[in-house]
């Protein structure tokens, strides 16, 4: 089968390329810029430049490439969710997201593409909790839902109606190595002597092991589930100040943890930034998101797609051996 994945020089993209390829698919790994693709490739691809993976060019914001990329494409991967500061003259990035999805679904109607695969995002739920206890898909979603979930939300809208075959995943964090928000939480555990965590801590979700979420992605290929949108999860249901404490006992360093009555967003968005090293403009939008319980409807995504799902603990072990293997952890 010829697959198209976009986004393939990110963290999700990048893995999943080889996964595809072991299988014997022809991939075809679509980046705006072909050498920061081929490079994020060699990391994860042992033989980079394999004849099994055709580098294209393309932005679905102009459009300049997308007709070639999608040409004689059986299945297209959505992977593309940026956050990045606009630059000037810009739209906000919700409205940028719009668009190219909007592109993107009208150029692979044309070339005839059969299915497009969305990897997306959980939103809070007024009844989070009775989701947990096993409640079915189809929950309404909380109206109050941050610009970067809502964004989400519109480009999974846009492609599923495009191509009434395509297929949506949505997870709330992965676990893995180049996770932007995995590590974001490793890095708060390591530069912060004290936890000091915003009422926000007390938020549940399932974080899900990065190869569980590769395995999905893959059986969506072919997969006939029921529905058209899965909530993908791990074996997991963990609060968020439980995931960082257990990131820090696996990391095998002594954080106690100071609780704060209050979120102050906007606040301490820009301090996590600062002491992680990142850029605010993206861990706001994140952070944004912490106004519910992140939990999946009771889908069995795993179950219906054939993926083994892989315990919190066992996903951030692999995650930080693989962090070891090209930057060293300064807690360590």
């Amino acid at each position: 089968m010829r697959i198209l994945v976009t986004g393939a020089s990110g963290f999700v993209g990048s893995l999943l390329v080889p996964r595809l390829c072991a299988d014997g698919h022809e991939v075809r790994a679509l980046g705006r810029d072909r050498e920061r693709v081929r490079r994020a490739l060699a990391r994860t691809h042992p033989v980079p430049q394999r004849d099994d993976v055709e580098l294209v060019r393309a932005d679905v914001l102009s459009t300049a490439g997308l007709a070639r990329a999608l040409a004689d494409v059986e299945v297209a991967y959505y992977l593309i969710h940026s956050m990045e500061r606009a630059s000037n003259g810009d739209s906000p990035f919700p409205e940028r997201e719009r668009l190219g999805a909007e592109n993107f679904a009208a150029a692979a109607t044309r070339a005839g593409v059969r299915r497009i695969v969305y990897l997306g995002g959980l939103t809070p739920r007024r009844d989070a909790p009775a989701a947990a206890a096993g409640c079915e898909a189809g929950i309404e979603a909380d109206a109050n839902v941050s610009r970067h979930l809502a964004s989400r939300e519109q480009v999974e809208r846009v492609l599923l109606a495009a191509i009434p075959d395509s297929l949506a995943l949505r997870a709330s964090i992965v676990i893995g190595a180049r996770s932007r928000s995995f590590r974001l939480l490793v890095h708060l555990v390591e530069r912060l002597p004290v936890l000091t965590l915003p009422a926000w801590q007390a938020l549940r979700t399932q974080p899900i092991d990065a190869r569980d979420v590769i395995e999905m992605l893959v059986a969506c290929a072919t997969a006939r589930p029921p529905r058209n949108s899965l909530d993908v999860g791990g074996p997991d249901v963990l609060t968020y100040g439980e995931m960082l404490t257990r990131i820090a006992e696996l990391m095998l360093v002594n954080r106690p943890a100071l609780t704060l009555g209050v979120n102050l967003t906007a606040v301490t968005a820009r301090v996590a930034a600062a002491i992680a090293g990142e850029d605010p403009a993206l861990v706001l939008p994140l952070m944004e998101g912490l106004q519910g319980d992140l939990l999946p409807a009771q889908d069995h995504a795993a179950e219906l797609l054939g993926v083994r799902l892989h315990s919190f603990d066992a996903a951030v072990e692999h995650a930080l051996a693989e962090w070891l293997q090209s930057e060293p952890l300064a807690a360590r």
